[in-house]
């Protein structure tokens, strides 16, 4: 009788063909896993990146899709054909070290309430991805981060927690929720929560599910022990760290950054309009609306 399967990666790509393949091979020269499956999930690349993956990794499940469905979609597809008993949803746009994937499946194993669980997602000059551990946006949370006293008062929870720089980075320790980067996921808890909102095209699902995951009880975790390298934004070209890689167009950056927004105003749509007094929706819409223009203008 086959052994279970432990793992199951999943990888949504768009135009990152060279990240990809490094990413594939950092999977291949990993800590050997008792059993796994990669998934990759194409969204009508234009760089040759199925060639690629059909040529150099033939061991891979390829689903190429012939248009660009989103990453929350792009993820269920794979999802629902996983065999796992973790899922791990994985950027084409970072390194796995060679003990990561290892040690994360022993720290669910020996850690049964733990329904998600994230590494330390490092930036490629070694700094933390402060992404990869934060709290849930509510309108303080929020306004906390855009005004700036995020930065003034970095030490604080009152003004910290969008982040949660108040925490010690290089300590375990519970939080709201991980980045979609590198998020591991217990299949128990998926066939309980439900797959990721397909509402959200880029951006905001892996949010959205960490709080559904919460709301039902599962713990989301933060796990500094080990760690994966991220060229963040490498496929929207949205941020400064992967400006030397990426190969998005002005045109898929301005795509990128209407799509954060529109998530922004989903997530709290979905999980906050009907917690506050209109006033604040409004502020908190009107600000949404201010940070996109802002954003706009800068895209080059």
């Amino acid at each position: 009788m086959a052994r279970p399967i432990d793992l199951s990666i999943i990888i949504v790509n768009y135009n990152t063909k060279e990240l990809l393949k490094d990413c594939l091979e950092s999977i291949q020269t990993s800590q050997e896993l008792t059993s796994d499956e990669i998934f990759v999930v194409d969204n009508a690349s234009s760089d040759k990146s199925v060639e690629m993956v059909k040529k150099d990794f033939p061991n891979v499940l390829l689903l190429s899709n012939r248009q660009n469905l989103g990453f929350a979609k792009a993820n269920n597809q794979a999802i629902k054909k996983a065999s796992g008993r973790y899922i791990l949803l994985l950027n084409p746009d970072t390194k796995v070290e060679k003990n990561t994937l290892w040690e994360m499946i022993r720290f669910m194993e020996n850690n049964p309430k733990v329904g998600v669980a994230t590494c330390r997602v490092e930036l490629p000059n070694c700094e933390l991805d402060r992404d990869c551990r934060r709290s849930f946006p509510t309108p303080w949370v929020s306004f906390s981060k855009f005004s700036g006293l995020a930065k003034i008062f970095p030490k604080t929870k009152l003004f910290g927690s969008y982040q949660l720089t108040y925490l010690d980075e290089k300590k375990l320790s519970e939080v709201d929720a991980c980045v979609g980067a590198f998020m591991m996921v217990r299949r128990e808890a998926i066939d309980k929560i439900g797959l990721l909102d397909e509402r959200f095209f880029f951006y905001g699902e892996d949010l959205d599910w960490c709080f559904r995951f919460k709301e039902k009880g599962w713990q989301i975790v933060y796990n500094p022990s080990v760690k994966i390298t991220h060229y963040k934004g490498a496929s929207s070209g949205m941020k400064h760290s992967s400006q030397h890689v990426t190969t998005a167009t002005t045109k898929a950056k301005r795509k990128a950054l209407i799509a954060s927004t529109e998530a922004m105003k989903i997530f709290y749509q979905k999980h906050y309009q009907g917690r506050y007094p209109k006033v604040v929706t409004l502020l908190v819409f009107g600000g949404i609306w201010l940070l996109e223009k802002i954003r706009l203008a800068g895209v080059r």
